[in-house]
């Protein structure tokens, strides 16, 4: 699409999934780092730096364990780009790392102090990206070696995004051409799709990126995409697929006195939870309503407290027409989660039986936004609260409505608004029918959803929805706009 290219000319990158599948052959890299590197190496004349890129990757991205371990044990610095996994070890006062895809264990890597001093609020708990140099050292005994952190860059090629500019290119498109653009950046054809419903049910899995402590349950088929969105698209977000669940590692471990994975994320995607195994169900299930209704709970005496959202998704039965083939949807779920009083805290559903299966003539070919930069803005567009104030502003509802209710269409409704209509900052620009159409209706109609299952579980849950309408609104009501430079970060 031409608009695109015209309206972020710097942001943009051509997608072949040919060709990107055989340039980082062997290499099992999320798209954003992808991305990150072939905008580094395309030509002033569109073309591609084949062999500068081959090189670079041969330099900071080895393909081989072995080859980073035998070249430490040969005593040579290394530098790459890297996923890590930081602990801070409390009880040795040792800042840890390790590199799982890499082989080098938890135990065997070190931070030191004046690198964590030039990182503060970086080298926290959890996963990172980032570009780290490497070197064996002896331990302070003399005894033994370790793997020491001798230098580190975060990953973060984008230091800030320009959200004004944003919103400025938005106003470019229709609200049609906009959806296809955000598709694209996701790496997916719009054409691939058959129709508007399947467009939005797959655009409504990004409303966990963009809105704080957002909770969605998709229920689809294999096949459509799933583990592919959760994975890739964001280094902001964990994904769990399979094996065994702890609330230490999700909350809080109090035995490592270290955080869990919801701390540091914008969200936790459960994938295939009929196959995840939740150990100590009835202590994660307490902690979990807890922190679904308010963001708190509380491990052991401590109040653990995040902006984290959760996302399970399952699979589920279709009959040949591909509608589930029960009316209690919730059925998919683990018997740990199939609780009325647990699920009410979700505030979007998502029927993933109406996506297409993903086939190879669905990835996208062509220009659009490199996924770091469309990552990015994701995460800023999390801590823009002109949103909630527009919704405040044109939104009514019933004075009885459940609270819950209430909260879970709102922060919906503000998802959407952020994904699809960000040039929207005060009332006067508002397209009253269109904020119905695609934000309003939706969030009542995907709550509606998660009240009538809870009720197929528990008779007490009531159906009814509360009602929600536009009002409209005062012509001179007007909300801040909010923005920050753009800036963009040399890693190499």
């Amino acid at each position: 699409m031409q608009k695109i290219r015209d309206q972020f000319p710097a942001m943009v990158i051509y997608k072949d999934p040919t060709f990107t599948s055989s340039l980082f052959a062997g290499r099992n890299l999320p798209s954003f780092v992808k991305d990150f590197i072939l905008k580094r190496y395309i030509l002033q004349d569109g073309g591609l730096d084949r062999e500068g890129l081959t090189n670079f990757l041969n330099m900071v991205i080895p393909q081989k364990q072995t080859e980073v371990k035998d070249r430490l044990a040969n005593k040579e610095e290394i530098t790459i780009l890297a996923r890590f996994i930081i602990y801070i070890d409390l009880v040795k006062g040792i800042r840890r790392f390790g590199i799982p895809d890499l082989g080098i264990k938890i135990n065997e890597g070190q931070i030191p102090e004046y690198v964590y001093r030039q990182h503060q609020g970086e080298l926290v708990d959890g996963e990172k990206w980032g570009i780290i140099k490497l070197s064996v050292l002896p331990d302070d005994d003399g005894k033994k070696n370790h793997v020491e952190m001798v230098d580190y860059k975060p990953f973060k090629p984008y230091r800030s995004v320009d959200l004004d500019y944003l919103r400025a290119a938005r106003s470019s498109f229709s609200i049609q051409e906009w959806i296809d653009f955000l598709l694209s950046a996701m790496e997916y054809d719009p054409d691939g799709f058959e129709n508007m419903t399947q467009k939005m049910e797959f655009l409504t899995r990004l409303l966990i990126f963009i809105e704080p402590r957002l909770n969605v349950i998709e229920l689809a088929p294999k096949g459509t995409g799933k583990s592919f969105v959760f994975g890739n698209l964001s280094k902001y977000g964990w994904l769990v697929s399979g094996g065994k669940v702890t609330r230490a590692k999700l909350f809080y471990d109090k035995s490592k006195q270290q955080n869990g994975i919801i701390k540091n994320h914008d969200f936790t995607a459960f994938d295939e939870i009929q196959t995840i195994i939740f150990q100590e169900p009835a202590e994660i299930q307490a902690a979990l309503k807890s922190y679904l209704e308010s963001g708190k709970t509380t491990i052991d005496n401590n109040e653990f407290t995040s902006e984290c959202g959760l996302m399970l998704m399952g699979n589920i039965p279709l009959d040949r027409n591909r509608h589930p083939m029960t009316n209690k949807y919730f059925d998919s779920l683990p018997s740990s989660f199939r609780e009325s009083a647990l699920l009410d805290r979700f505030h979007c559903f998502i029927e993933g039986w109406h996506l297409p299966r993903i086939n190879k003539g669905m990835i996208y070919k062509g220009w659009t936004v490199n996924v770091e930069y469309f990552s990015e803005i994701l995460h800023a567009l999390r801590t823009q609260n002109v949103y909630s104030l527009l919704f405040d502003a044109l939104v009514g509802c019933d004075k009885n409505a459940d609270t819950r209710d209430f909260n879970a269409v709102k922060k919906t409704t503000v998802a959407y608004m952020k994904l699809l209509f960000p040039n929207w900052t005060s009332v006067d620009n508002v397209n009253l029918d269109d904020f119905d159409n695609f934000c309003l209706q939706p969030a009542i109609y995907r709550r509606g959803i998660i009240k009538e299952q809870c009720h197929n579980i528990d008779d007490e849950f009531k159906i009814q929805m509360p009602h929600f309408w536009v009002k409209t609104p005062d012509a001179s009501t007007d909300n801040p706009k909010v923005g920050n430079g753009a800036e963009e970060n040399q890693l190499f």
